[in-house]
């Protein structure tokens, strides 16, 4: 019978999925010449041989690659297994989370707070940032799970829908708008986010289209700063309800009853589900219950910016 051990086919499946030794001793907090030695005991324990190598690249054989999705469900039954006997506050480690400011700036806090009810020895590495980059640093494994405009397609990651992002516009009732036509838009400056986002070019081509003259749009990376812009009078801008409800009530802004907005944004919570973790399972199932009770807030069905 084979003699491999679990940290042998854990060190293969994250080296196939990251196609890298170096990133695979980081991500496991050891040394690539411990992984290298692990992948060598593994094919040397199974007569095979797992990888190319060539000059630093890694690639798997074709024995390797029918290998993998076995090597994977082991791993995932030995997690399952492990989790039995660990309730949730034995779980100790890092979780790495990703969020859009969107999401920061309503309903973070909270879900933070219920993670560590669920897993108090469980420390958060956060990073603010925009879908796209978190995007690109969960699927190359830098972070662990992410809260964003998703789903992602890609086959190793899971989706746990959020719910959706309407839009409403508002404005400063110091510009004292009158009306709902695209001619009153073009008199103000439009607040926007960033461009290499949905939001700004769907926003950029309506007007392109809609309006002979140019509008000014200024796009912004920082929501709390575009949200300010707007509170001071600098612009119009198409916000989420949560967000701006407080200053609705206050009357520090008003609705614009422009017929056009943004289309509305669907949220997931997305997470790498090889190797297994139940750690990620669960933190991403809370974020879909945080966002379920934002929703139940909001009176609405749909999750606040």
């Amino acid at each position: 019978m084979p003699n491999w051990t679990l940290k042998q086919l854990e060190s293969f499946v994250w080296v196939a999925k990251l196609g890298s030794f170096r990133g695979t001793a980081e991500r496991l907090n050891t040394t690539q010449p411990n992984i290298s030695v692990r992948i060598s005991q593994l094919e040397a324990s199974l007569g095979v041989r797992l990888f190319h190598r060539d000059s630093g690249s890694v690639a798997l054989t074709p024995i390797g690659h029918s290998l993998l999705s076995h090597a994977e469900k082991v791993l995932q039954a030995s997690e399952e297994f492990s989790q039995q006997s660990i309730r949730s506050d034995q779980q100790i480690g890092i979780l790495r989370l990703g969020v859009t400011e969107l999401i920061a700036q309503t309903w973070l806090r909270a879900y933070l707070l219920a993670l560590r009810q669920v897993f108090p020895n469980i420390d958060v590495e956060l990073k603010v940032d925009l879908t796209v980059n978190l995007r690109e640093e969960l699927v190359s494994r830098a972070l662990d799970l992410c809260l964003l405009n998703g789903p992602i397609s890609n086959f190793n990651i899971t989706n746990v829908e959020l719910g959706s992002v309407p839009y409403l516009w508002v404005a400063s009732p110091r510009l004292g708008l009158v009306g709902s036509d695209i001619a009153t838009f073009a008199s103000h400056t439009i607040l926007t986010h960033a461009r290499n986002t949905r939001h700004f070019v769907e926003l950029s081509a309506h007007f392109r289209d809609s309006f002979e003259q140019p509008v000014r749009i200024v796009p912004s990376s920082n929501l709390a700063a575009s949200l300010q812009m707007t509170l001071d009078g600098l612009g119009i801008a198409p916000m989420s309800r949560t967000l701006v409800e407080k200053y609705l009530d206050s009357g520090e802004l008003v609705e614009f009853p422009y017929e056009w907005k943004p289309t509305a944004l669907i949220f997931t919570a997305s997470y790498a589900h090889t190797p297994a973790s139940f750690l990620l399972k669960r933190a991403a199932e809370l974020a879909g219950e945080q966002a379920a009770h934002q929703h139940h807030g909001n009176g609405s069905g749909q999750m606040g910016r």
